[in-house]
């Protein structure tokens, strides 16, 4: 059994949506509409794992079903040593991959990577999960950009860093 198909009880998958999968500068945050005690707070789209599924297949369905998009996923970003994913308040846990979405109105999974251009800041995505995404640039100042699930926060951290978007000091 590879990884990818390790066991899914109690598992969420979520996508890191970036601008490009090797020179990532900018994440598409996406605010809550419920809960109620989440809504208006900011995560990665993403939802649980069904019994049976593929965690990447659970994701595809879940990236379609909120956002209306196909997308091709990245690297895992790797959470805590020891873990099978990163910690949620609820007991369950999250595993989160890097992915870009795709244009596929020409057919098919290999579409064209789209650009923040063409999935705007601002819009209200297809499903009824999310009240509105928005493209946040890819930098030391991406954890305080928006009220983050709190859970998703080490998560935008370990994002940036794996990214080598955090500064420099000599």
């Amino acid at each position: 059994m590879n990884e990818t198909n390790a066991r899914t009880s109690g598992q969420v998958v979520g996508l890191a949506i970036v601008d490009d999968l090797v020179n990532a500068q900018r994440v598409l945050a996406a605010q809550r509409a419920y809960p109620e005690s989440l809504r208006g707070l900011w995560e990665f789209p993403g939802g649980k794992v069904r019994d049976g599924e593929n965690p990447l297949d659970a994701l595809a369905r879940e990236i379609s079903e909120e956002l209306g998009y196909a997308f091709r996923a990245g690297q895992e970003i790797v959470p805590p040593a020891g873990n099978s994913g990163w910690p949620l308040d609820n007991g369950m846990t999250m595993r989160v991959w890097t992915g870009v979405l795709l244009d596929t109105d020409g057919g098919g999974a290999d579409g064209a990577v789209l650009t923040p251009t063409d999935v705007t800041s601002g819009a209200q995505p297809e499903g009824s999960d999310h009240l509105e995404i928005r493209w946040l640039t890819l930098d030391q100042n991406t954890e305080e950009a928006v009220e983050w699930i709190p859970a998703d926060k080490p998560i935008v951290r370990a994002l940036v860093e794996a990214t080598g978007n955090m500064p420099t000091f000599c």
